[in-house]
């Protein structure tokens, strides 16, 4: 990956703890196994539809959500189990829902594009391009409107960024002074064009200038420095600044879906980033060498997550498909009193 050299892209790295470096490592290593299991569900017939995998971006939801706080939401496009996961949510409840089983988060009813966690403040997975932007920043008016300090994370990626309701809503945030993170998942490929062919002006956080928007573009392979992106932009957020604009070079494994034989990038392109520029294992190299975790240490933490990630998929085995009742439940919301 040729990572942009630029004055705004962040350097600045947050003193962590060995106990939150293990943390950030777990939560890394739980996308990567997790998806790697949807990956053989879905070889195996399992899981229908699209599957969107999010192997190689791990550090890009894991930084961010080390820089939330309860309360603050999050809405992305079809690449979403990585933020699911991120996020707190069940790994049971979302396998059981790639699967199309009754145990899901939408009963089995929504797949992969179409699961959500009110106690999670999760709004989704959307798979229409870009159309989860102007829903953030609806989100984002609903705690502007309350009166609250909480912050939404809209998430999209470099294909998305070029859609003119990106712009749009753009334009209302600044205007409104909305306390919404625009997160730009570059992972240079859109659904398989390279950002060079694709797009005149490649440094998209840059866009936000025209409206006043404050941005930058940070580092997505390293979890310390998108956290430290990630808690200046809530900062900014938080004091009533308005929106920020978050550029996060990353780079994915696996092609656009698993449909997607990703012929437009050559096999040394993917090992050599896999190689060296990994975000969990530079984060194990640093637990290692600063003699925070032994590698049996890793060796437990690894199994453990490969335990949590086979029970889930038994769990998505197991669990039963829904009953043709349930094509009449969940139509519409429901409101409780005090959100009236």
């Amino acid at each position: 990956m040729a990572t942009r050299k630029t004055a705004a892209t962040s350097a600045a790295k947050p003193n962590v703890s060995a106990e939150e470096l293990k943390a950030y490592y777990r939560d890394m290593l739980l996308i990567r196994r997790f998806e790697e299991k949807a990956g053989q569900l879905y070889g195996m017939g399992l899981i229908g539809g699209f599957c969107h995998l999010y192997i190689g971006q791990e550090a890009v939801v894991v930084g961010l959500e080390a820089a939330a706080d309860e309360g603050d939401k999050r809405v992305t496009s079809y690449r979403d189990h990585g933020h699911m996961l991120a996020c707190g949510m069940d790994p049971k409840g979302v396998m059981a829902e790639l699967t199309g089983r009754e145990g899901g988060y939408s009963k089995g009813k929504g797949g992969s594009m179409h699961m959500f966690s009110k106690e999670k403040h999760f709004y989704g997975g959307h798979g229409i391009v870009a159309a989860q932007v102007p829903i953030g920043a609806g989100l984002a008016f609903s705690d502007k409107y309350k009166g609250n300090d909480r912050v939404t994370f809209t998430y999209f990626g470099d294909g998305a960024a070029n859609q003119g309701q990106v712009a749009e809503t753009y334009n209302m945030a600044q205007l409104w002074d909305l306390p919404c993170i625009f997160v730009i998942e570059n992972n240079q490929y859109a659904m398989g064009t390279s950002v060079k062919r694709a797009t005149k002006s490649p440094d998209f956080w840059e866009r936000g200038a025209a409206y006043g928007i404050a941005g930058e573009a940070v580092d997505g392979m390293d979890v310390l420095a998108v956290k430290a992106a990630g808690e200046k932009a809530v900062a900014h957020c938080r004091a009533g600044k308005g929106p920020y604009i978050l550029e996060v070079m990353t780079y994915r494994y696996r092609g656009h879906s698993m449909s997607d034989p990703a012929k437009y990038r050559t096999r040394e392109e993917v090992q050599e980033m896999r190689e060296k520029r990994d975000a969990i294992e530079h984060v194990r190299q640093l637990l290692l060498t600063g003699k925070h975790a032994t590698e049996d240490d890793l060796k437990k933490i690894d199994k453990e997550i490969k335990d949590i990630v086979n029970e889930a998929a038994d769990f998505s085995k197991e669990s039963p498909e829904p009953s043709l009742d349930e094509l009449w439940t969940d139509i519409y919301a429901e409101v409780a009193p005090q959100d009236a």
